[in-house]
């Protein structure tokens, strides 16, 4: 592996002209790899090597797309939903626009699949391999107004989540989405807002819930025993009129996947079958999105 190849591992597999030459390649290497087949071009001076990628193929779409923007245009700024991949917040959609901004608002025409955008004010950023990016409250402002609900929330929790910011810092967010195309869906969003939410698919479900009158009594509720073990615990729970209650886990194939998971998951599962005071149901993505999810926990909740 050259160094070049090194470099591009950090930024999504990616890697322009400049830095390639700055890592020792010639422009004869260069036309070497990129002839045979190693290298492709992405953009104009913009190249995809064959490192792998540590992160799942989603996660690599996303960070290919924002790194692709500040490779290709001279001193642009990393902004919006590019930035936020590049922060590593969670919940974004798997396309994202390769979106930059450059300084003073300055506008040009962009390589093809490239957003340069306008923003008067200058956008706090900070360094990354070298190139700016929008820091994470500007960049939720400037990508809110632009993602649906479920996307809007899923992001602002995992941006508290890994506390890259607090609850205070949501009132500029606000401020910076006022008067925008998109405002009432991102105030929605901020409002429904929880940093105890531990994945986007959490975030989703709790959206969906919430939409169907259904809102939860908490998040992350556990359940201890007499030695102040902890065997019950829900992503979203419930408390019934009676006291009991009912805990929601969203299931993620990787979560559960494992042998261990799934020992340890049928134990669990199998006390709280005997235990009345602790209903527990477990959902995936598909029975949020066929509504059954909601059926079942609406009965649940009437028992």
């Amino acid at each position: 592996m050259t160094r070049a190849e090194v470099l591009a591992g950090r930024q999504g597999g990616l890697i322009n002209r400049q830095q390639s030459l700055a890592e020792g390649l010639t422009a004869r290497q260069l036309r070497t790899l990129l002839d045979g087949g190693r290298w492709d071009r992405m953009t104009r001076g913009v190249y995809l090597t064959p490192v792998d990628s540590y992160l799942d193929q989603f996660d690599t779409a996303r960070q290919r797309a924002a790194w692709l923007g500040v490779l290709a245009v001279p001193g642009a700024t990393a902004t919006g939903m590019a930035a936020l991949a590049l922060h590593e917040i969670r919940g974004l959609p798997v396309r994202i626009p390769s979106e930059v901004c450059l300084p003073g608002g300055g506008s040009v025409a962009g390589p093809r699949g490239i957003t340069v955008r306008r923003y008067q004010e200058p956008i706090p950023a900070l360094l990354l391999n070298g190139f700016p990016v929008a820091e994470v409250i500007p960049a939720l402002g400037q990508a809110l107004c632009r993602l649906s609900l479920h996307h809007g929330v899923a992001v602002i929790d995992s941006a508290l989540h890994l506390g890259r910011v607090t609850k205070s810092d949501l009132q500029q967010v606000a401020q910076q989405i006022a008067g925008r195309r998109g405002a009432r869906t991102a105030r929605r969003a901020l409002a429904l807002a929880d940093g105890r939410a531990e994945s986007p698919l959490e975030s989703w479900a709790r959206v969906v819930f919430v939409d169907a009158g259904l809102a939860p009594t908490t998040l992350q509720r556990e359940f201890y025993d007499d030695r102040g073990r902890a065997w019950a615990r829900g992503d979203l729970a419930w408390r019934r009129t009676d006291g009991t209650w009912v805990l929601v886990e969203m299931d993620g194939f990787e979560v559960h996947a494992a042998p261990g998971a799934v020992y340890r998951d049928r134990s669990r599962q199998n006390r709280l079958m005997m235990d009345r005071a602790v209903t527990l149901l477990r959902f995936t993505n598909k029975d949020l999105r066929d509504g059954s999810a909601v059926a079942t926990l609406r009965r649940a909740l009437q028992l």
